[in-house]
């Protein structure tokens, strides 16, 4: 099959195969648009059946990461990594040095760091062999300071988002005494619920690792567990996915009982067909590459003039708010689904950016 027939191949500029036999590294990376900058995306690893079900996640994500980067204002372009094989297993020093020397070959047109079943510690070991990574753990790293995990930073984007949605779906952005259902208590998704349950929010949770859910359970005092499957058909004023994409779809979409979605997810709608069918149902979304582009800003300035700095990466991530705020009004005003406001926006910077490379070319 032409890798150009994939549904989510976009004129994507690169897609690569990458392979060690001895350490059993196997993958695809993929550059979506390196309009403003060069690549940068985390690195998944998940034991996917086929590698066309690999490709057609790498595709979707990198091209996701070219909008999240572009609304988030920052100057690099769309890439990620998928790692085919299990995370509890197939890890080792020898895996990730070798993804370190295949990443040594791309010269820098992709950068990476953590994304779903990678740790700082597993790019720790990256960065034994590359130094095309961010997302270091805490400290200084020769000249680099690391932030380590970023996934404190992504839910605080996330919340920002909510709150944004929150405001004008019921005039208010209070999070005391609405109530939300989330799905996923991974790195973000329990950071989220935290957050959530500190300033008032009423949850219900949901998660496949039975501790995790205990965990929840525990610390945020009259939270109520749900199955898996019942997450979504919640009645709720917020459904948060956190944990796959696809969780909007032709099944899930006409059982859900939400006033909101936003969650953390990446590629939550199935197809953007789905965006538009939330819209006509009168329920308001956040677009997951705007709300939950936090990770991505923190580890961004790491690799800015002068350094890491918290305290502007919080900044930058707070403005998270605006942004969804202004994507939802205009989509309210317009009456035209958010995806399509915020995918429109997206575009226009993309655009001023080819004409900038343009006008540079020419002089």
């Amino acid at each position: 099959m032409d890798i150009r027939d994939f549904p989510d191949f976009d004129g994507h500029k690169l897609l690569t195969l990458i392979h060690h036999k001895e350490s059993g590294l196997y993958g695809f990376i993929a550059i979506h648009d390196d309009t403003l900058g060069p690549a940068l995306g985390g690195t998944r690893m998940y034991p996917y059946q086929s590698d066309a079900e690999a490709i057609t996640d790498v595709l979707r994500l990198s091209r996701g990461m070219t909008y999240k980067a572009a609304l988030a204002g920052i100057k690099y372009g769309g890439g990620k990594c998928v790692l085919v094989g299990n995370p509890k297993t197939d890890k080792s020093d020898a895996y990730f040095r070798a993804y370190g020397r295949r990443l040594n070959k791309l010269g820098g047109a992709y950068i990476t760091a953590e994304d779903v079943s990678i740790t700082v510690a597993d790019i720790e070991k990256v960065a034994q062999a590359s130094s095309y990574v961010t997302g270091r753990s805490e400290g200084m790293h020769q000249n680099v300071k690391g932030s380590g995990d970023p996934s404190p930073i992504t839910a605080i984007g996330v919340l920002s988002g909510i709150r944004a949605t929150l405001k004008v779906a019921f005039g208010d952005d209070a999070i005391a005494g609405r109530s939300f259902a989330i799905q996923g208590l991974g790195k973000v998704g329990f950071r989220l619920a935290r957050l959530l349950h500190e300033q008032g929010g009423r949850l219900i949770i949901t998660d496949t690792d039975e501790q995790m859910v205990q965990r929840a359970l525990t610390e945020f005092t009259g939270s109520i567990f749900v199955e898996t499957s019942k997450i979504h058909s919640q009645d709720v004023d917020v459904f948060a996915p956190c944990a796959l994409g696809a969780v909007i779809n032709d099944t899930t979409i006409t059982e859900l009982q939400c006033k909101i979605v936003a969650g953390a997810a990446n590629n939550q709608l199935a197809t953007p067909e789905h965006g538009t069918k939330l819209h006509e149902l009168g329920i308001f979304y956040a677009p997951d590459f705007v709300i939950n582009a936090g990770g991505l800003i923190n580890v961004a300035e790491e690799l800015a003039p002068g350094g890491y700095n918290h305290e502007r990466a919080v900044r930058k991530t707070e403005n998270i708010f605006n942004t969804t705020y202004s994507i939802l009004a205009e989509s309210n005003r317009k009456d035209v689904p958010p995806r399509t406001i915020a995918h429109m926006k997206g575009e226009e910077i993309l655009e001023a950016g080819r004409k900038l490379k343009r006008a540079m070319r020419n002089r």
